[in-house]
């Protein structure tokens, strides 16, 4: 610095920016490693920032595990949103058709990646009693879709039958194809006639 110029001011950064930048990184952690391999130390490395900055933000593992887990909700709920927005007319077998095709995820690339991310953040919750009501809030979404498309009880049945489709879709030595997704789908969404009649003949 030469003589008579004043120091340089040091660059402030944006809270609210570094936050999203360690929680985007904590969520590409879990997507390479699980929650197992998931630490401060790790996060820093992938966001690029000191060790410090994460703790500051963050003080424990649970810290970041809410947050990622939060973020991957809330762009869940977008997704929905626009899903439904592009969508609002279908009948329930289009329905059903439809959201075949969006379940399956690829076999390798980002997409397949964030469901991973989404499904152990999830079951992170089962041991963490603090992340369980927003763990819930993605069933509730998914359940607020389908809703426009059938009435309540068929919408909360749809929507536990696709959380457990993605499950076996990532985890299964041999994913479902998406004419068996379209079938359960299908079982679930269009009203079956036969199942009314019975239930006519038992009253």
């Amino acid at each position: 610095m030469a003589a008579g110029q004043p120091p340089a001011k040091r660059r402030r950064r944006d809270p609210a920016l570094r936050i999203e930048e360690i929680t985007a990184a904590t969520e590409r952690v879990i997507a390479e490693r699980g929650i197992e391999g998931l630490t401060h130390r790790a996060v820093a490395a992938e966001a690029g920032v000191p060790l410090g900055a994460t703790t500051y933000h963050f003080a424990t593992k649970d810290d970041l595990i809410a947050a990622a887990l939060r973020r991957s909700v809330d762009r869940f709920g977008a997704y929905l949103d626009e899903w439904v927005a592009r969508r609002p007319g279908l009948t329930a077998e289009q329905c059903a058709v439809l959201l075949a095709d969006a379940v399956l995820p690829p076999d390798d690339g980002p997409e397949r990646d964030q469901q991973m991310v989404e499904f152990e953040l999830y079951v992170a919750a089962m041991r963490r009693p603090a992340l369980r009501e927003i763990a819930e809030e993605h069933h509730r979404l998914s359940v607020r879709a389908l809703a426009h498309y059938a009435d309540a009880d068929t919408a909360e049945a749809a929507g536990a039958a696709l959380m457990g489709v993605s499950l076996r879709a990532l985890a299964a030595p041999v994913p479902p194809t998406r004419a068996e997704i379209e079938r359960v789908l299908l079982r679930i969404l269009v009203p079956n006639p036969a199942l009314g009649a019975r239930e006519e003949g038992e009253q």
